[in-house]
């Protein structure tokens, strides 16, 4: 069983949370003026790093709100959990704390 520490809510078991793809990409300022290619790539093409990588996570068991996580993907070792307004952290390696 992994653990995600919710900011909200706290620990609560992984079945609980729903993953909402990459973290930090910015909605396209003017989406009605991209083409059918542009908007595909930007729903649908993400960076599939091996390592440390940002990802939006939602609380859908429990408080049903948005979060981010820096994850391992390697190893699935959670790293870090903060806010969807909060930068990234650098260097964390705080075990699954809330970053």
């Amino acid at each position: 069983m992994i653990l995600i520490d919710c900011p909200h809510c706290g620990p609560r078991d992984e079945t609980e949370y729903h993953y909402g793809g990459e973290a930090h990409v910015p909605y396209p300022a003017d989406p009605q003026s991209l083409t059918d290619e542009e908007w595909g790539h930007y729903l649908f093409y993400r960076r599939n790093p091996k390592g440390l990588f940002a990802e939006r996570w939602v609380h859908s068991g429990g408080c049903r709100k948005w979060f981010n996580v820096l994850r391992d993907t390697v190893s699935y070792r959670i790293e870090a959990v903060y806010g969807l307004d909060d930068p990234r952290p650098t260097g964390a390696r705080s075990a699954g704390g809330r970053g």
